[in-house]
């Protein structure tokens, strides 16, 4: 069957599933990921595993519109306004869920490489879902800003702890040679991530400049995205840190910036669409029963660091009051780095990676399915959603 079908079914469904979760009050990114479980290899088998692959590369599209999204959030006057705040609980949230993961894996037994790479793995943040939800709702306030900053750094801090993880268990596994090379790497890949990110939005400013219809702009958005996908993949870097910093340097370079974010928005909603619903054709609900114990304690105890992290740094930068207790709840998602990093496991420690990938694909399901609707819950508990 033609690729072509696979996307009008899934757009098609995809929009159904939505109303169908706004009327029964869920946000409607909750709806595209249900439908794709439903319909996807894992239950009806309506659209097989080999077109999911062969639809991949609209995860990767929306991602870098996910990413340039947040980064258009990076204005320098927000942050001369919040100062410290996102970094402060970015930081804490995403080391004490690394913590929390690591010690409590440690305390029932599980192997030093498994709970330190899970550990590692628990930092990390889905920006998409929560994104959704705040687009959906027009949420904003104290709580949006501060978690749209959050997410942003959350991939780069989950990025450099993994790169420590890979240290820490090739170091117990007694292949110390290279421990310089993989502690510096994470680095070397922000480091490449940011200075892509700069130079195409230095690019990006040339045809902004010189063409004013919104047609032939959103031509250049979308050019200059896949072009930063691109390289940064081919060059090992984070794709979607090097859109989040050609978004951050955009915003504040460019005085067209307001009107050229809203055009790139008007582009992704049937790309975004096709990502959650793609997404949930992915989740295998299988895996549930194969975690064990292993997997509830990853699930429940990255939640409570996320929870404390965010908390304590709340607490520490002085935060408002619907940030300390509110917060922490928008920060469940996880999904793509996640997964990415699951791949590089393989690589390091084999003879985990498939519990692993197991307990992160497993968690994934569940933070997919609940994380959107807690997030909004949380955020209309702020008195950041009307209605």
């Amino acid at each position: 069957m033609s690729i072509l079908f696979y996307v009008g079914l899934m757009l098609l469904c995809g929009l159904l599933a939505g109303r169908i979760a706004k009327l029964v009050g869920f946000p409607n990114v909750t709806g595209y990921i249900v439908a794709g479980l439903i319909i996807g290899p894992h239950i009806l088998g309506i659209i097989s595993l080999e077109a999911t692959e062969g639809i991949g590369i609209v995860s990767e599209m929306a991602l870098g519109f996910i990413a340039l999204s947040i980064g258009a959030e990076f204005e320098l006057s927000y942050f001369k306004e919040v100062g410290k705040t996102p970094v402060i609980i970015a930081l804490l949230e995403g080391t004490l869920a690394i913590v929390f993961v690591t010690v409590t894996l440690l305390a029932f037994g599980y192997d030093l490489p498994i709970a330190v790479m899970l550990g590692a793995i628990a930092s990390a943040t889905a920006p998409a879902a929560t994104i959704m939800v705040i687009r959906q709702y027009r949420a904003n306030g104290p709580v949006t800003k501060t978690l749209l900053s959050v997410v942003a750094l959350d991939d780069a801090v989950a990025l450099i702890a993994f790169g420590f993880a890979i240290a820490v268990t090739k170091s117990f596994k007694g292949g110390s040679s290279d421990l310089l090379i993989t502690i510096l790497d994470p680095f070397i890949t922000l480091f490449l991530s940011i200075i892509i990110g700069v130079l195409f939005a230095l690019i990006l400013l040339i045809p902004i400049r010189f063409f004013k219809k919104e047609s032939n702009r959103i031509c250049a958005i979308v050019g200059v995205v896949f072009l930063t996908l691109t390289l940064a993949d081919y060059l090992g870097a984070s794709s979607l840190l090097a859109c989040m910093v050609l978004g951050a340097v955009f915003v504040n370079i460019s005085k067209d910036a307001v009107p050229v974010f809203r055009i790139a928005d008007s582009v992704t909603p049937p790309i975004f669409m096709l990502f959650f619903v793609l997404s949930g054709a992915r989740l295998d609900v299988s895996l549930i029963p194969a975690i064990g114990v292993i997997g509830a304690l990853y699930i429940i105890m990255r939640v409570v660091g996320k929870l404390c992290g965010s908390w304590l740094g709340s607490v520490i930068t002085k935060a408002p009051e619907p940030v300390k207790k509110y917060l922490g709840w928008t920060l469940i998602p996880q999904a793509g780095v996640a997964i990415g990093l699951t791949l590089v496991v393989d690589q390091v420690v084999p003879e985990y990676a498939g519990q692993i990938r197991a307990v992160v694909l497993c968690a994934t399901l569940i933070y997919e399915l609940v994380g959107p609707v807690v997030s909004k819950l949380a955020l209309k508990k702020a008195g950041e959603i009307e209605g």
